[in-house]
């Protein structure tokens, strides 16, 4: 395994991050409310009377420490990303036992990273080729103190394989535990490009959302991506 302690810290400031969502999930009112995070307990102890289906829609809330709960307009996008989690859905950086919140520095990379996801589901389900799922882009800012994989170090390149996440999985997990808020490293989808995995929701701030996109299939890749808003369609290469 990576050892932790190999991995230099570096300070990240990105106004304008990008993160690309399925449309398909909607705002989560708990989290969007004025309350403090920290009465959330007893508003859903209350809430759970009447509709017992709540905690379906909030997630895990537990997995979320309690100082680092965010709420107010747009913290759905911050906090769901922790509190809807499961083993059956790993990704880099995580087993599916905890949450992290992947950012692109740019469109184009939170574009091609979830292109490549979207294909993989595409091809898996063997889906007829058309206009697919709808997507929002997501703007944040995130400002914090990261582990980096961007210099270029050999020792880090298993943590950045572009199939096997074995290795990055481990260090996240390390780094985790030993108090880390999360990884800064560069796109393996689009070659340049920077992304973020950051640990807790508290450490992205001021979401909003930016366009709504369609992404096509032509039965083996997604070729194409459109703009929802301005009608535009825009090839990928």
């Amino acid at each position: 395994m990576i050892d932790p302690a190999i991995v230099p810290v570096a300070s990240v400031d990105w106004a304008g991050a990008v993160r690309i969502i399925r449309s398909v999930y909607p705002p989560i009112d708990l989290f969007e409310d004025i309350a403090d995070p920290a009465d959330w307990p007893l508003i859903l102890s209350a809430e759970q009377k009447t509709n017992p289906r709540l905690m379906e829609t909030i997630g895990a809330l537990d997995l979320v420490p309690v100082d680092r709960r965010v709420g107010g307009p747009g913290a759905s996008y911050l906090m769901a990303p922790f509190t809807h989690v499961s083993r059956d859905r790993p990704s880099r950086f995580t087993d599916g036992s905890f949450g992290v919140l992947y950012a692109g520095r740019s469109f184009e990379v939170a574009l091609f990273e979830t292109v490549h996801h979207h294909t993989r589901f595409m091809a898996r389900t063997n889906e007829p080729a058309g206009w697919t799922s709808q997507f929002r882009e997501i703007l944040l800012d995130i400002r914090a103190e990261l582990r980096d994989l961007r210099g270029g170090d050999p020792r880090h390149a298993a943590a950045l394989d572009a199939a096997d996440h074995k290795e990055s999985r481990a260090l996240a997990a390390a780094l985790r535990a030993a108090g880390a808020d999360g990884v800064v490293y560069p796109s393996v989808r689009y070659p340049g490009g920077e992304c973020a995995g950051i640990f807790f929701p508290d450490l992205a701030a001021n979401p909003r959302q930016g366009r709504h996109l369609d992404y096509h299939w032509d039965g083996s890749r997604v070729d194409l991506y459109r703009d929802v808003g301005a009608g535009s369609v825009f090839r990928i290469v």
